[in-house]
C-alpha cells in the first residue's frame, strides 16, 4: 500500500509561468500552480493556454500540483518540420 493516496483531478492551463510551470484552473474553480510530469517532459509535449489537462495531487499539499496528461485537441496540431538536427 502507497504511503498516501494521490488525487487525480481536470483542470484548465490559465497561464504559463517561468520555469516550466503553469497556473491551472481545476474543475472546482480552485487555482494551483501545476509542473509537467517527466514524460511528457521526455517527449516534449507542449502545453498552452486553455489545453484541458489532467493534474495529480498529494493531500498534505494542495497549492501544486503535477500534469500527468494533456488532452488531445480536435484540430491536431500544424505541420511538422522535416528536417530537425540536434
Amino acid at each position: 500500500m502507497a504511503k498516501e493516496e494521490l488525487l487525480t483531478l481536470d483542470g484548465e492551463i490559465e497561464e504559463v509561468l517561468p520555469d516550466g510551470r503553469f497556473a491551472v484552473r481545476l474543475e472546482n474553480d480552485h487555482r494551483i500552480i501545476a509542473y509537467t510530469a517527466g514524460k511528457m517532459r521526455k517527449f516534449r509535449i507542449r502545453s498552452i493556454v486553455g489545453d484541458k489537462v489532467i493534474v495529480e495531487m498529494t493531500p498534505y499539499d494542495l497549492e501544486k500540483g503535477r500534469i500527468i496528461y494533456r488532452e488531445k485537441t480536435v484540430g491536431g496540431g500544424g505541420p511538422r518540420r522535416g528536417n530537425f538536427r540536434r
